[in-house]
Protein backbone atom coordinates (compact mmCIF):
# COMPACT_ATOMS: atom_id res chain seq x y z
CA UNK A 1 0.00 0.00 0.00
CA UNK A 2 3.32 2.13 -0.05
CA UNK A 3 2.29 3.53 -3.27
CA UNK A 4 -0.30 5.37 -2.12
CA UNK A 5 1.67 7.36 0.16
CA UNK A 6 2.88 10.55 -0.62
CA UNK A 7 6.51 11.00 -1.84
CA UNK A 8 7.07 13.49 1.24
CA UNK A 9 4.31 14.36 3.91
CA UNK A 10 1.75 16.89 4.00
CA UNK A 11 2.23 19.73 6.17
CA UNK A 12 -1.09 20.89 7.76
CA UNK A 13 -3.02 23.76 9.56
CA UNK A 14 -5.95 22.34 11.81
CA UNK A 15 -8.79 24.62 11.63
CA UNK A 16 -11.93 24.73 14.11
CA UNK A 17 -14.73 26.83 14.72
CA UNK A 18 -16.59 27.16 18.33
CA UNK A 19 -20.13 28.09 17.54
CA UNK A 20 -23.91 27.03 18.82
CA UNK A 21 -23.79 24.11 20.94
CA UNK A 22 -20.37 23.69 20.61
CA UNK A 23 -17.06 24.45 23.19
CA UNK A 24 -13.47 25.14 23.26
CA UNK A 25 -13.03 21.95 24.85
CA UNK A 26 -15.71 19.84 22.49
CA UNK A 27 -13.41 21.88 19.51
CA UNK A 28 -10.09 21.01 20.94
CA UNK A 29 -10.79 17.04 21.05
CA UNK A 30 -12.91 16.98 17.64
CA UNK A 31 -9.42 18.53 16.85
CA UNK A 32 -7.13 15.95 18.74
CA UNK A 33 -9.08 13.33 16.38
CA UNK A 34 -9.07 15.35 12.97
CA UNK A 35 -4.99 15.08 13.85
CA UNK A 36 -5.44 11.62 14.52
CA UNK A 37 -6.75 11.17 10.91
CA UNK A 38 -4.47 13.63 8.95
CA UNK A 39 -1.20 11.11 11.20
CA UNK A 40 -3.73 8.04 9.02
CA UNK A 41 -3.86 9.75 5.84
CA UNK A 42 0.20 10.16 6.26
CA UNK A 43 0.18 14.10 6.77
CA UNK A 44 1.91 16.34 9.72
CA UNK A 45 -0.01 19.04 11.94
CA UNK A 46 2.73 22.54 12.31
CA UNK A 47 -0.34 24.11 13.88
CA UNK A 48 -4.13 24.60 15.02
CA UNK A 49 -6.15 27.95 14.74
CA UNK A 50 -9.98 28.02 16.22
CA UNK A 51 -12.07 30.78 15.97
CA UNK A 52 -15.32 31.49 18.13
CA UNK A 53 -18.31 33.26 16.09
CA UNK A 54 -21.82 33.16 16.50
CA UNK A 55 -22.44 31.72 12.69
CA UNK A 56 -20.03 30.70 10.40
CA UNK A 57 -19.04 32.70 7.86
CA UNK A 58 -20.58 33.00 4.66
CA UNK A 59 -17.51 33.16 2.46
CA UNK A 60 -14.66 32.01 4.75
CA UNK A 61 -16.88 30.16 7.65
CA UNK A 62 -13.99 31.55 10.05
CA UNK A 63 -14.09 35.12 8.95
CA UNK A 64 -11.57 37.22 6.81
CA UNK A 65 -9.52 38.10 9.69
CA UNK A 66 -8.82 34.92 10.80
CA UNK A 67 -8.78 33.80 6.95
CA UNK A 68 -6.08 36.49 6.91
CA UNK A 69 -4.19 35.43 10.05
CA UNK A 70 -4.32 31.37 8.46
CA UNK A 71 -2.24 32.67 5.25
CA UNK A 72 0.59 34.16 7.69
CA UNK A 73 0.65 30.97 9.04
CA UNK A 74 0.61 28.70 6.30
CA UNK A 75 3.57 30.94 4.86
CA UNK A 76 5.77 31.04 7.88
CA UNK A 77 5.22 26.97 7.95
CA UNK A 78 5.67 25.62 4.74
CA UNK A 79 2.33 24.96 4.59
CA UNK A 80 0.72 22.74 1.92
CA UNK A 81 -2.80 21.67 3.20
CA UNK A 82 -5.45 23.08 5.68
CA UNK A 83 -8.01 21.00 7.03
CA UNK A 84 -11.40 22.68 8.53
CA UNK A 85 -13.22 20.52 10.82
CA UNK A 86 -16.50 21.03 9.22
CA UNK A 87 -17.93 20.90 6.11
CA UNK A 88 -17.12 23.13 3.59
CA UNK A 89 -19.19 24.34 0.22
CA UNK A 90 -17.74 24.84 -3.10
CA UNK A 91 -17.50 28.51 -3.06
CA UNK A 92 -16.06 28.49 0.39
CA UNK A 93 -13.25 26.41 -0.86
CA UNK A 94 -12.44 28.94 -3.67
CA UNK A 95 -12.77 32.25 -1.30
CA UNK A 96 -10.00 30.43 1.13
CA UNK A 97 -7.80 29.01 -1.08
CA UNK A 98 -7.87 32.48 -2.60
CA UNK A 99 -6.25 33.81 0.23
CA UNK A 100 -3.77 31.35 1.04
CA UNK A 101 -2.13 31.41 -1.73
CA UNK A 102 -1.27 28.65 -4.80
CA UNK A 103 0.23 25.62 -3.41
CA UNK A 104 -1.99 25.59 -0.45
CA UNK A 105 -4.81 22.66 -1.00
CA UNK A 106 -8.15 23.32 1.23
CA UNK A 107 -10.04 20.36 2.41
CA UNK A 108 -12.70 19.82 5.06
CA UNK A 109 -13.18 16.59 7.11
CA UNK A 110 -15.04 14.50 4.81
CA UNK A 111 -12.44 14.54 1.99
CA UNK A 112 -10.02 13.98 4.52
CA UNK A 113 -11.77 10.90 5.61
CA UNK A 114 -12.73 9.66 1.77
CA UNK A 115 -8.73 9.81 1.53
CA UNK A 116 -8.17 7.66 4.14
CA UNK A 117 -10.92 5.18 2.75
CA UNK A 118 -9.13 5.53 -0.65
CA UNK A 119 -5.47 4.58 0.93
CA UNK A 120 -7.26 1.06 3.16
CA UNK A 121 -9.95 -0.06 0.37
CA UNK A 122 -8.78 -3.25 -0.59
CA UNK A 123 -11.52 -4.92 -2.33
CA UNK A 124 -13.07 -4.45 -5.50
CA UNK A 125 -16.27 -3.12 -4.31
CA UNK A 126 -14.69 -1.21 -1.37
CA UNK A 127 -12.38 0.73 -3.55
CA UNK A 128 -15.80 1.27 -6.42
CA UNK A 129 -17.50 2.64 -3.50
CA UNK A 130 -14.70 5.13 -2.28
CA UNK A 131 -14.66 6.23 -5.85
CA UNK A 132 -18.35 6.71 -6.12
CA UNK A 133 -18.22 8.59 -2.55
CA UNK A 134 -15.54 10.63 -4.25
CA UNK A 135 -17.45 11.30 -7.51
CA UNK A 136 -20.50 12.34 -5.48
CA UNK A 137 -18.92 14.92 -2.78
CA UNK A 138 -16.07 15.86 -4.12
CA UNK A 139 -17.20 16.92 -7.95
CA UNK A 140 -19.14 19.72 -6.72
CA UNK A 141 -15.94 21.24 -5.29
CA UNK A 142 -13.84 20.90 -8.49
CA UNK A 143 -15.12 23.86 -10.05
CA UNK A 144 -13.34 27.46 -9.70
CA UNK A 145 -9.37 26.32 -9.26
CA UNK A 146 -8.33 27.85 -12.25
CA UNK A 147 -5.57 26.45 -14.57
CA UNK A 148 -5.58 23.11 -12.19
CA UNK A 149 -9.05 22.57 -11.84
CA UNK A 150 -8.77 18.69 -11.30
CA UNK A 151 -7.56 18.10 -7.31
CA UNK A 152 -7.08 14.02 -7.40
CA UNK A 153 -3.44 13.07 -8.06
CA UNK A 154 -1.72 15.74 -5.40
CA UNK A 155 -1.63 14.87 -2.32
CA UNK A 156 -3.99 14.69 0.68
CA UNK A 157 -7.78 14.78 -0.15
CA UNK A 158 -6.80 14.24 -3.82
CA UNK A 159 -5.74 10.54 -4.12
CA UNK A 160 -8.45 7.56 -4.84
CA UNK A 161 -8.63 4.17 -6.22
CA UNK A 162 -10.63 5.46 -9.44
CA UNK A 163 -9.54 7.59 -11.94
CA UNK A 164 -6.35 9.73 -11.54
CA UNK A 165 -7.76 12.72 -12.79
CA UNK A 166 -11.23 14.04 -12.55
CA UNK A 167 -12.65 15.53 -16.13
CA UNK A 168 -14.68 18.78 -15.29
CA UNK A 169 -16.89 17.56 -17.92
CA UNK A 170 -20.10 16.93 -15.36
CA UNK A 171 -22.36 14.34 -18.10
CA UNK A 172 -19.09 12.84 -18.36
CA UNK A 173 -18.81 12.02 -14.71
CA UNK A 174 -22.54 11.46 -14.23
CA UNK A 175 -21.94 8.64 -16.81
CA UNK A 176 -19.16 7.47 -14.74
CA UNK A 177 -21.26 7.66 -11.42
CA UNK A 178 -24.26 5.62 -13.12
CA UNK A 179 -21.59 3.02 -14.24
CA UNK A 180 -20.42 3.15 -10.52
CA UNK A 181 -23.69 2.76 -8.58
CA UNK A 182 -24.49 -0.39 -11.47
CA UNK A 183 -21.24 -1.86 -10.81
CA UNK A 184 -21.85 -1.79 -6.59
CA UNK A 185 -25.82 -2.63 -7.61
CA UNK A 186 -24.52 -6.15 -9.42
CA UNK A 187 -22.04 -6.31 -6.72
CA UNK A 188 -24.99 -5.50 -3.64
CA UNK A 189 -27.41 -8.46 -5.50
CA UNK A 190 -24.01 -11.39 -5.07
CA UNK A 191 -23.84 -9.79 -1.43
CA UNK A 192 -27.90 -10.65 -0.66
CA UNK A 193 -27.24 -14.17 -2.66
CA UNK A 194 -24.64 -14.79 0.02
CA UNK A 195 -26.39 -13.33 2.80
CA UNK A 196 -29.45 -15.82 2.15
CA UNK A 197 -27.36 -18.60 1.92
CA UNK A 198 -25.47 -17.98 4.75
CA UNK A 199 -29.34 -17.37 6.80
CA UNK A 200 -29.97 -21.05 5.44
CA UNK A 201 -27.31 -22.14 7.16
CA UNK A 202 -28.88 -21.19 10.29
CA UNK A 203 -25.69 -20.16 11.71
CA UNK A 204 -26.25 -17.26 14.15
CA UNK A 205 -24.32 -14.25 13.06
CA UNK A 206 -22.24 -11.34 15.18
CA UNK A 207 -21.42 -8.68 13.70
CA UNK A 208 -18.39 -6.53 15.39
CA UNK A 209 -18.78 -3.02 15.65
CA UNK A 210 -17.62 0.10 17.10
CA UNK A 211 -15.70 3.11 17.60
CA UNK A 212 -12.78 3.17 14.59
CA UNK A 213 -9.38 1.73 16.06
CA UNK A 214 -11.57 0.47 19.40
CA UNK A 215 -9.72 -3.03 18.48
CA UNK A 216 -12.44 -4.76 16.35
CA UNK A 217 -9.94 -6.25 13.68
CA UNK A 218 -7.06 -7.29 16.70
CA UNK A 219 -10.62 -9.20 18.75
CA UNK A 220 -11.34 -10.79 14.92
CA UNK A 221 -7.92 -12.18 14.64
CA UNK A 222 -7.54 -13.01 18.24
CA UNK A 223 -10.57 -15.63 18.28
CA UNK A 224 -10.58 -16.26 14.44
CA UNK A 225 -6.63 -16.09 13.23
CA UNK A 226 -8.21 -14.17 10.51
CA UNK A 227 -4.92 -12.50 10.31
CA UNK A 228 -6.51 -8.88 9.07
CA UNK A 229 -4.26 -5.91 9.96
CA UNK A 230 -4.83 -4.21 12.74
CA UNK A 231 -3.12 -1.31 13.61
CA UNK A 232 -3.40 1.84 15.91
CA UNK A 233 -4.64 3.94 13.10
CA UNK A 234 -8.39 5.21 12.46
CA UNK A 235 -10.06 3.33 9.51
CA UNK A 236 -7.15 0.86 9.39
CA UNK A 237 -9.58 -1.75 8.17
CA UNK A 238 -12.60 -0.82 4.94
CA UNK A 239 -13.66 -3.86 3.75
CA UNK A 240 -15.80 -6.38 6.11
CA UNK A 241 -15.05 -9.97 6.76
CA UNK A 242 -16.56 -12.97 8.01
CA UNK A 243 -14.69 -15.85 9.76
CA UNK A 244 -16.39 -18.69 11.76
CA UNK A 245 -16.17 -19.58 14.96
CA UNK A 246 -17.07 -22.45 17.45
CA UNK A 247 -17.97 -21.53 20.93
CA UNK A 248 -16.90 -23.88 23.78
CA UNK A 249 -20.31 -25.58 23.34
CA UNK A 250 -19.76 -26.70 19.99
CA UNK A 251 -22.58 -24.26 18.41
CA UNK A 252 -20.92 -22.01 15.06
CA UNK A 253 -21.32 -18.42 14.61
CA UNK A 254 -20.44 -16.02 11.98
CA UNK A 255 -18.20 -13.26 13.13
CA UNK A 256 -18.31 -10.01 11.02
CA UNK A 257 -15.99 -7.34 11.58
CA UNK A 258 -17.13 -4.26 10.06
CA UNK A 259 -15.60 -0.07 9.24
CA UNK A 260 -15.12 1.56 11.95
CA UNK A 261 -17.73 4.84 13.21
CA UNK A 262 -16.36 8.45 13.91
CA UNK A 263 -18.01 11.51 14.58
CA UNK A 264 -19.08 13.20 11.97
CA UNK A 265 -19.00 10.81 9.78
CA UNK A 266 -20.87 12.48 6.59
CA UNK A 267 -24.15 11.01 6.12
CA UNK A 268 -23.17 10.89 2.06
CA UNK A 269 -20.48 8.21 3.57
CA UNK A 270 -22.95 5.71 5.19
CA UNK A 271 -25.42 5.61 2.20
CA UNK A 272 -21.98 5.21 -0.05
CA UNK A 273 -21.13 2.10 2.33
CA UNK A 274 -24.41 1.32 3.18
CA UNK A 275 -24.33 -1.93 2.03
CA UNK A 276 -21.17 -2.28 3.96
CA UNK A 277 -22.99 -1.38 6.78
CA UNK A 278 -25.98 -3.39 6.38
CA UNK A 279 -24.07 -6.76 7.86
CA UNK A 280 -24.75 -4.56 11.34
CA UNK A 281 -28.47 -4.28 10.06
CA UNK A 282 -28.99 -8.13 8.98
CA UNK A 283 -26.56 -9.47 12.49
CA UNK A 284 -28.63 -11.55 14.97
CA UNK A 285 -26.13 -10.09 17.96
CA UNK A 286 -24.39 -7.25 18.01
CA UNK A 287 -20.38 -7.10 19.91
CA UNK A 288 -20.16 -3.08 20.65
CA UNK A 289 -16.46 -2.66 20.75
CA UNK A 290 -15.21 0.39 22.93
CA UNK A 291 -11.85 1.27 23.68
CA UNK A 292 -11.78 1.39 27.65
CA UNK A 293 -8.79 3.14 27.79
CA UNK A 294 -9.94 6.48 26.26
CA UNK A 295 -11.08 9.14 28.14
CA UNK A 296 -13.76 9.89 25.61
CA UNK A 297 -15.35 6.09 25.61
CA UNK A 298 -19.02 7.57 26.44
CA UNK A 299 -19.08 9.70 23.36
CA UNK A 300 -17.58 7.33 21.23
CA UNK A 301 -20.22 4.65 22.66
CA UNK A 302 -22.80 7.23 22.21
CA UNK A 303 -21.83 7.87 18.51
CA UNK A 304 -21.60 3.73 17.92
CA UNK A 305 -25.16 3.66 19.06
CA UNK A 306 -26.60 6.86 17.42
CA UNK A 307 -25.36 5.49 14.24
CA UNK A 308 -26.63 1.87 15.10
CA UNK A 309 -29.76 3.01 15.43
CA UNK A 310 -29.94 4.94 11.96
CA UNK A 311 -28.69 1.96 9.70
CA UNK A 312 -31.86 0.66 11.39
CA UNK A 313 -29.94 -1.88 13.70
CA UNK A 314 -30.74 -0.80 16.81
CA UNK A 315 -32.80 -3.24 19.17
CA UNK A 316 -31.04 -6.46 18.59
CA UNK A 317 -29.33 -8.08 21.46
CA UNK A 318 -26.21 -6.61 22.10
CA UNK A 319 -22.81 -7.34 24.14
CA UNK A 320 -20.44 -4.43 25.17
CA UNK A 321 -16.76 -5.41 25.26
CA UNK A 322 -14.95 -2.43 26.85
CA UNK A 323 -11.34 -3.42 25.07
CA UNK A 324 -7.21 -2.73 25.64
CA UNK A 325 -7.75 -2.81 29.64
CA UNK A 326 -4.27 -3.65 29.44
CA UNK A 327 -4.01 0.12 28.93
CA UNK A 328 -5.83 0.75 32.31
CA UNK A 329 -9.47 1.81 32.38
CA UNK A 330 -9.69 5.57 32.09
CA UNK A 331 -10.93 7.65 34.77
CA UNK A 332 -14.67 6.79 35.32
CA UNK A 333 -14.64 3.99 32.68
CA UNK A 334 -16.99 1.55 34.72
CA UNK A 335 -20.09 2.69 33.45
CA UNK A 336 -21.51 1.60 36.40
CA UNK A 337 -23.26 -1.43 34.52
CA UNK A 338 -21.16 -4.50 35.93
CA UNK A 339 -23.87 -6.42 37.28
CA UNK A 340 -25.42 -6.55 34.04
CA UNK A 341 -24.84 -9.74 32.26
CA UNK A 342 -23.69 -7.90 28.44
CA UNK A 343 -20.52 -6.16 29.13
CA UNK A 344 -17.29 -7.54 30.14
CA UNK A 345 -14.22 -6.09 30.26
CA UNK A 346 -11.20 -7.43 28.19
CA UNK A 347 -7.79 -7.10 25.85
CA UNK A 348 -8.01 -8.44 22.57
CA UNK A 349 -4.15 -7.67 22.30
CA UNK A 350 -2.81 -9.84 25.68
CA UNK A 351 -6.20 -12.64 26.08
CA UNK A 352 -7.46 -10.79 29.67
CA UNK A 353 -11.29 -11.19 29.74
CA UNK A 354 -11.53 -13.14 26.54
CA UNK A 355 -12.87 -16.75 27.85
CA UNK A 356 -15.41 -14.40 29.83
CA UNK A 357 -16.26 -12.78 27.05
CA UNK A 358 -17.09 -15.99 24.93
CA UNK A 359 -19.12 -17.49 27.58
CA UNK A 360 -21.20 -14.25 27.34
CA UNK A 361 -21.40 -14.46 23.87
CA UNK A 362 -22.37 -18.33 24.18
CA UNK A 363 -25.57 -17.56 26.30
CA UNK A 364 -26.83 -14.84 24.26
CA UNK A 365 -26.28 -17.25 20.98
CA UNK A 366 -27.89 -20.22 23.52
CA UNK A 367 -30.97 -17.71 25.08
CA UNK A 368 -33.92 -19.43 22.42
CA UNK A 369 -31.97 -22.51 22.28
CA UNK A 370 -33.90 -25.55 23.73
CA UNK A 371 -32.43 -29.12 23.78
CA UNK A 372 -35.00 -31.39 22.23
CA UNK A 373 -35.07 -34.99 20.91
CA UNK A 374 -36.46 -35.76 18.06
CA UNK A 375 -37.26 -39.36 16.29
CA UNK A 376 -36.97 -39.27 12.98
CA UNK A 377 -38.37 -42.33 10.75
CA UNK A 378 -36.01 -43.83 8.35
CA UNK A 379 -38.07 -43.51 5.37
CA UNK A 380 -37.91 -39.89 5.89
CA UNK A 381 -34.37 -39.43 6.81
CA UNK A 382 -33.46 -36.25 5.02
CA UNK A 383 -34.98 -34.33 7.59
CA UNK A 384 -31.80 -34.97 9.50
CA UNK A 385 -30.05 -32.87 7.31
CA UNK A 386 -32.17 -30.15 8.06
CA UNK A 387 -32.18 -30.22 11.65
CA UNK A 388 -28.06 -30.03 10.79
CA UNK A 389 -28.44 -27.15 8.96
CA UNK A 390 -30.98 -25.46 11.61
CA UNK A 391 -29.47 -26.74 14.84
CA UNK A 392 -26.85 -27.60 16.87
CA UNK A 393 -26.88 -32.08 16.79
CA UNK A 394 -25.44 -33.81 19.57
CA UNK A 395 -26.27 -37.28 19.60
CA UNK A 396 -27.56 -39.63 16.29
CA UNK A 397 -28.27 -43.14 17.18
CA UNK A 398 -29.55 -44.97 14.56
CA UNK A 399 -32.48 -47.44 15.20
CA UNK A 400 -34.91 -50.07 13.68
CA UNK A 401 -37.76 -47.62 14.75
CA UNK A 402 -36.12 -44.39 13.31
CA UNK A 403 -32.93 -42.16 14.15
CA UNK A 404 -33.00 -40.38 17.76
CA UNK A 405 -31.90 -36.76 17.47
CA UNK A 406 -30.70 -34.71 20.52
CA UNK A 407 -30.38 -31.38 18.97
CA UNK A 408 -30.29 -27.50 20.52
CA UNK A 409 -32.99 -26.23 18.33
CA UNK A 410 -34.15 -21.95 18.31
CA UNK A 411 -37.60 -21.57 17.71
CA UNK A 412 -37.31 -21.21 13.87
CA UNK A 413 -35.94 -24.69 13.91
CA UNK A 414 -37.65 -25.94 16.03
CA UNK A 415 -40.90 -25.53 14.22
CA UNK A 416 -39.70 -27.02 11.11
CA UNK A 417 -38.85 -30.17 12.96
CA UNK A 418 -41.82 -29.94 15.17
CA UNK A 419 -43.77 -33.67 13.88
CA UNK A 420 -40.61 -35.39 15.02
CA UNK A 421 -40.24 -33.89 18.41
CA UNK A 422 -40.49 -36.79 20.98
CA UNK A 423 -39.98 -33.93 24.00
CA UNK A 424 -39.67 -29.96 23.58
CA UNK A 425 -37.97 -29.10 27.57
CA UNK A 426 -39.36 -26.01 28.12
CA UNK A 427 -36.33 -24.45 29.94
CA UNK A 428 -33.47 -22.61 27.82
CA UNK A 429 -29.83 -24.12 28.13
CA UNK A 430 -28.99 -21.71 30.42
CA UNK A 431 -31.73 -22.32 32.76
CA UNK A 432 -30.77 -25.89 33.16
Amino acid sequence: MSELKNEMHDRAVLVGLVYGQETQESVDKSLDELERLLDTAGGECVARLTQNKDNPDVRTVIGSGKVAELAYLCACNDVTLVVFDCELSPSQIRNIEDVVGDGVRVIDRSMLILDIFALHAVTGEGKLQVELAQLKYTAPRLVGHGTELSRLGGGIGTRGPGESKLETDRRHMNRRIHALEAQIAEMDKNRKTQRAARDRSGIPEVAIVGYTNAGKSTLLNRLTDAGILAEDKLFATLDPTTRKFTLPCGESVLLTDTVGFINKLPHHLVRAFRSTLEEACNADILMIITDASDADFREQLAVTEKLLEELGASGKPILYVFNKCDKGIAEFGRIGRESVDNIVYISALTGQGIELMVEKLEAMVLADKRRVTYLIPNSEAGALNTLYKNATVESVDYGAEGITVVALADAKARGMMRKYAVDDIPETVEEE
